[in-house]
């Protein structure tokens, strides 16, 4: 009895002094499993050219062809963004994402350069994130407690987000990447040095397309009948191989090659192809420096001719666990959704020198946008993120590609290339990627609810191209560049030491009177002021003699960009020149020094006043809790403007930084 009444003794005690002691509770702890205010899901297709006179994406949908666009142009308000120079892609998400301009952001290009670095290499990369010099959208919505969902997102890798989830970010030259591989004959390389640099993943990384030989077949224990010699293919990337046995099954009493069958040991079979025809993925290991990454591959056959030339791509899995934060999401997205197809071609673009390309490239972009579509109620139903940022890159690549924008915009040199029918095969086309960006709008709002604010924006339109201007050749032709041609691959070589002017990406001019070789430091004094002069005055005269167009819109010195161009004085070139719409700078070289070229490529984006150019205007559509209903703004607005009010709507405190305004005409 004594014992019991000790122990009721205690248990008081500690009842009554429990208030006294120290219990940890987690930050984590304290939060509600339901977030408090809207979600957000920001939709930012990369590339979707929205304009009032020919991509005139409200009047589609107010005809029927984008029902789900047209659903949130009746609950919300909508209107054109125009965007900052140079109308690129890192430029343009950079303000999107921080309501900034590039002077603040820092995001003046894709490769820049800096001094105290030399001008032969990217000193820092404008998709990577550490380029910005203030915070993204995603770093501050995470810091007000949301949960976080990066989807392809340019400038979200190296990953910022400590507990989001960030699947992909597009060339921030972070985790294993593996990009899809062309193999072709290798014939005797004309195709190679045509390609130049251009067969490098941003002109200056890993090839894009190999150049390969056949072989007599050896160890193979699959041997289908073949009519004439068979052949064997060994395709090498990322440290895979895939084997080629091409042969002919037709029996025709010709050299008549039409099949390959694929595998990896030559034992088991992957598939057998005929033109045109994709395989089934198939498991693959990659190499990422010294790991080994489980991945897929898809291989398709995009040519082969009777006398066996061929063509073949090959896509890897765009996402792996060393690209996604956290790893394990990777897997999951792959086990739900399935191998990644991110987006079609790669940069520059490979999928334009055949005319079997094309066909290729639609199946490509196809499979992306299905993968994207399908990946946007998985990751709503299995994660219920507050916020998702998601960006897909195809539309981008189809306007900018070979087959498409040059023959469907009358202000193209090569628009009465084609006849009617052809010209309306192509618009349906488009019409049918817009559509499938629609499938994608759809898809967000069925599976989001009234409280979640859905935006719909993008980064940049797109141009025709009619002509590259190739200002190096230009400027060697002055004897201002040193060069030579490489006679394997067509690359040139550069004599630093001896060069005085090159201009570089995407409209950066370099000058130094006493050479530009080591590490780069931005020159002074009277001779290089009088050099400079020259060069300002030769490209304002430079005139295409085909036409008496001059293609340079303006030069600006790099001590006045912040001020004409909004950039930022510490990441541009000595001038940074503008092109007149339908002129693009290209910074390859050749030995003929050919100024004024034709491209295949009939689209682009880069160095154009976007504000005098409505082909480079996008689409702002905002719905959810407080937004206008049914609602056109008057007037474009600024690329800046809609992060502050995105922030309006989600009802949180704009940073500092933001130079945008709240666009208070979209608010009830």
């Amino acid at each position: 009895m004594k014992n019991l009444h000790i122990f009721m003794i205690l248990i008081s005690v500690l009842i009554l002094f429990s208030g006294c002691f120290p219990i940890e509770i987690s930050e984590d702890d304290l939060k509600s499993d339901v977030k408090e205010g809207p979600k957000l899901y920001w939709f930012i297709p990369d590339g979707m050219r929205s304009d009032p006179d020919l991509f005139n994406i409200f009047e589609w949908a107010d005809q029927g062809h984008l029902p789900n666009i047209k659903k949130m142009m009746d609950k919300g308000s909508y209107g054109y963004s125009i965007p900052t120079f140079p109308s690129h892609t890192p430029t343009n998400f950079a303000s999107l994402l921080t309501g900034t301009y590039p002077k603040t952001h820092g995001v003046a290009d894709g490769p820049m350069h800096v001094e105290g670095r030399p001008l032969n290499k990217v000193a820092i990369g404008g998709f990577s994130s550490v380029a910005k010099k203030v915070d993204p959208i995603w770093i501050t919505l995470e810091e007000n407690g949301n949960d976080v969902f990066l989807m392809s997102m340019p400038g979200s890798t190296p990953p910022e987000l400590d507990k989001g989830t960030t699947v992909r970010g597009r060339w921030g030259g972070w985790g294993a990447d593996f990009h899809a591989l062309n193999f072709e004959s290798e014939l005797d390389f004309e195709q190679r040095k045509k390609q130049g640099r251009g067969n490098r993943l941003f002109f200056f990384g890993p090839e894009l397309t190999q150049y390969i030989g056949s072989d007599e077949p050896s160890g193979w224990s699959l041997n289908p009948m073949s009519f004439s010699p068979a052949k064997e293919l060994t395709m090498t990337g990322w440290g895979s191989t895939i084997y080629a046995y091409v042969y002919d099954s037709t029996n025709d009493s010709k050299v008549s090659y039409d099949r390959i069958l694929l595998s990896q040991d030559k034992v088991n079979k992957i598939d057998v192809l005929e033109k045109n025809e994709w395989s089934k993925w198939v498991p693959v290991k990659l190499k990422w420096g010294e790991f080994d990454v489980d991945s897929h591959a898809k291989i398709n056959l995009i040519k082969l001719d009777n006398d066996g030339f061929f063509r073949i791509r090959i896509f890897y899995n765009n996402i792996n666990e060393y690209n996604v934060q956290p790893s394990n999401v990777a897997l999951e997205l792959v086990d739900g959704v399935g191998p990644m197809v991110d987006f079609v071609d790669n940069f520059p673009p490979q999928l334009i020198y055949y005319g079997e390309d094309k066909q290729t490239f639609l199946d490509e972009m196809h499979m992306s946008f299905d993968w994207h579509t399908d990946s946007i109620s998985y990751v709503i139903d299995n994660y219920n993120p507050d916020v998702v940022i998601h960006d897909i890159y195809s539309p981008n690549q189809m306007l900018t590609s070979r087959w498409w924008l040059g023959y469907i915009d009358p202000v193209s040199l090569r628009y009465n290339e084609v006849d009617n029918e052809t010209r309306q095969q192509l618009s349906s086309e488009v019409l049918d990627m817009y559509k499938r960006l629609d499938v994608m709008v759809g898809n967000i709002m069925n599976n989001t609810d009234d409280d979640t604010v859905i935006v719909l924006s993008s980064d940049h339109g797109a141009v025709p191209l009619n002509k590259w201007v190739m200002l190096n050749n230009f400027f060697a032709d002055k004897g201002w560049l040193k060069f030579e041609i490489d006679k394997e691959t067509g690359e040139p070589v550069i004599d630093w030491d001896n060069s005085q002017v090159i201009y570089l990406k995407m409209d950066n001019v370099y000058i130094d009177p006493q050479g530009l070789g080591g590490n780069w430091t931005r020159a002074s004094g009277l001779e290089y002021d009088e050099l400079r002069s020259e060069v300002i005055t030769a490209l304002s005269e430079l005139e295409d003699d085909s036409n008496g167009i001059k293609p340079v819109k303006s030069v600006v010195k790099w001590e006045d960009v912040r001020e004409y161009l909004d950039l930022p004085e510490d990441r541009v070139g000595d001038l940074v020149v503008a092109n007149v719409a339908g002129y693009g700078w290209n910074e390859e070289m050749t030995t003929n020094k050919q100024i004024f070229e034709t491209p295949l490529k009939t689209g682009y984006k880069q160095a154009i006043y976007a504000n005098e150019t409505k082909g480079m205007w996008t689409p702002f559509i905002i719905m959810g809790p407080g937004i206008k209903k049914n609602n056109k703004l008057l007037n474009p607005i600024e690329m800046v403007d809609q992060y502050p009010t995105i922030m309006k709507s989600l009802d949180y405190k704009i940073p500092e930084h933001v130079e945008g305004r709240i666009l208070g005409e979209v608010f009830e």
